[in-house]
């Protein structure tokens, strides 16, 4: 039996209607977008230990991380017996950046003798095959940006700070941190970034079961008022939520999604 770790976002969905059986497990004040229905079950970080017991009892075997969470505030007399033996190597890992919490996450999981899913895995068509999506072909010039883009990624990823920046004329206008892609491109809707590019792509090393770079309309939409020209993303590394909403979006928009091998 498969549950769900769910985040925000549309994710959570999509793999439902995969596996509809899945019990979604939904974090206090953490809204999920699923169907009507499903098995739900909720819960708090400070129980999380209470959380995996209960998923074994009920015959839960496979785990995916599906979907963005931010990290909770956290209620110290709220931490019951089953999870106080998890939180000093947890409060540990959440101390070294999110790598290294999700690192610790996954091995807790692995641990409790659950196997990890990959959402990809899970829902193959989410990762779109290299080449040009969409009806706008790629600006003329700007291959530059694509690669300046690059390199500015893997220096970030050295320093595990984000997925995605925005370049335009080979100056970085932004890059991703905690609070997201959303609140980056939110930053520059202004419009400072016209002709520009957004470029995500995972982390190098990135365990892919886990905080899987995603774009869908809503990231479109943001483009749009930054004023971007284009998206980029990585082949095999970022998943498309509603691929045919999120191609219609850009047409619509003017701009170009080209996923790069």
């Amino acid at each position: 039996m498969l549950a769900l770790l769910a985040g925000t976002g549309a994710l959570p969905g999509a793999i439902l209607s995969h596996r509809p059986e899945a019990l979604v497990c939904e974090m206090a004040g953490v809204p999920v977008e699923a169907p009507e229905g499903v098995a739900r079950i909720g819960y708090r970080i400070e129980t999380l230990g209470t959380l995996l017991a209960d998923l074994r009892a009920s015959g839960v075997d496979e785990i995916c991380l599906a979907g963005a969470m931010t990290r909770p505030a956290i209620d110290m007399t709220a931490i019951d017996a089953a999870t106080a033996p998890l939180v000093p190597r947890l409060a540990a890992a959440m101390g070294q950046g999110d790598d290294a919490t999700l690192r610790a996450v996954m091995a807790l999981l692995e641990e409790q003798g659950f196997v990890l899913r990959a959402a990809h895995e899970i829902a193959p068509e989410l990762l779109p095959a290299p080449g040009q999506l969409g009806a706008v072909p790629f600006p003329a010039g700007q291959e530059g940006d694509a690669a300046r883009a690059e390199a500015l990624h893997r220096a970030m990823a050295a320093a595990d700070v984000g997925q995605a920046c925005v370049v335009r004329g080979g100056l970085c206008l932004a890059v991703e941190a905690l609070p997201g892609t959303d609140w980056m491109l939110d930053s520059l809707k202004g419009g400072e970034a016209a002709g520009g590019l957004l470029y995500k792509a995972p982390k190098p090393g990135q365990d892919r079961r886990a905080d899987f770079p995603v774009i869908g309309p809503d990231t479109v939409a943001r483009a749009a008022r930054a004023g971007l020209a284009a998206i980029v993303i990585e082949a095999g590394g970022v998943m498309v939520l509603g691929r045919a909403a999120t191609i219609a979006a850009a047409d619509e928009h003017g701009i170009a999604i080209v996923v790069r091998p």
